[in-house]
């Protein structure tokens, strides 16, 4: 499994001078990612981009809505990744403008709340209130009810998962597909591509391990569904496209829930990237990350018909 050429001299530059995530406080790492943060220089065009407010369980949740050229859309709610602890809604702009254009669909990213100022399960609680105000009021965004998607990218992808597990045990609402890009699925730092990929390929393992001691600290709470997607009974949940990359500690979580929800009846699309990092996707300045999105939307928009 070989590492795509493009990524070794970027993961050099990445780590240029970067002090170890979990050394810092969570305010510290949010403001060290910030200022390392260079917004691209042309951003890919969408229809409508505008940003909105919606009342969440822990105040105003803030979201930005990309709505393409289209009538009733699928709406995808996204979360973005970071750890749980940093990014935001800028720093995945730009993925968030290419799912809205290659799905096809409206995506709403949420500005879920972070930790550790705020913990477990306060974040999956802010995705899943935006995906039930979302199939509540679909035609503001002239969506479709009926299609509405969680998604997101490491955290994020974990938050996806967990809002769609909600959905089905409170009784709605309805959630048609989900897009998980290299999700963080379980607290298992003992698999094989932790001990492969876990030192030197971009997302060490104790950083890893530093974001669930800020998300979920308690390690019984580690074993709750809604913390680790893979503890949940699969069954009745909604189809999956599932992103992995080759080269990320993440790897065999994602793939081991693939072989859960498949065991469990779920239609699930597995889109592996094996010369891939963890984050790749968020990199424009690979041709991979432009890859994986043209094959994830496509496989997201054939599952939604």
């Amino acid at each position: 499994m070989n590492l795509d050429p493009q990524i070794a001299p970027l993961i050099e530059a990445l780590d240029a001078g970067f002090p170890p995530v979990h050394t810092m406080t969570g305010a510290q790492a949010r403001a060290t990612i910030s200022s390392r943060f260079v917004p691209p220089a042309k951003l890919e065009p969408v229809a409508e981009v505008r940003d909105e407010s919606i009342s969440g369980p822990g105040g105003d949740i803030a979201v930005r809505i990309y709505r393409p050229d289209g009538d009733s859309l699928p709406i995808l709610v996204y979360a973005h990744g970071g750890g749980f602890v940093f990014c935001d809604l800028e720093s995945h702009d730009g993925l968030c403008r290419a799912i809205a254009n290659r799905v096809p669909a409206v995506v709403i990213s949420v500005a879920y709340r972070l930790a550790p100022e705020n913990q477990w399960p306060d974040a999956a609680e802010d995705v899943y209130t935006v995906a039930r105000r979302a199939a509540d009021n679909a035609d503001a965004v002239d969506g479709d009810a009926q299609r509405v998607v969680v998604g997101g990218d490491g955290a994020g992808g974990n938050l996806a998962a967990v809002a769609a597990l909600m959905s089905r045990d409170r009784g709605g609402p309805p959630i048609a597909g989900r897009l998980l890009i290299y999700p963080v699925i379980a607290a298992d730092f003992d698999n094989e591509s932790y001990r492969l990929y876990g030192n030197g390929f971009y997302n060490p393992k104790p950083a890893l391990q530093w974001y669930w001691d800020q998300y979920v600290p308690a390690p019984a709470d580690r074993e709750h569904p809604y913390a680790s997607p893979l503890r949940a009974n699969l069954a009745g949940l909604p189809p999956a496209v599932i992103v992995t990359a080759g080269h990320d500690p993440l790897r065999d979580e994602g793939n081991a829930y693939a072989d859960a929800l498949e065991a469990a009846g779920v239609i699930t699309v597995r889109c592996p990237f094996d010369g891939g990092i963890h984050g790749f996707m968020t990199m424009p300045m690979l041709d991979i990350a432009h890859q994986a999105r043209r094959q994830a939307c496509l496989q997201l928009a054939q599952l939604l018909g």
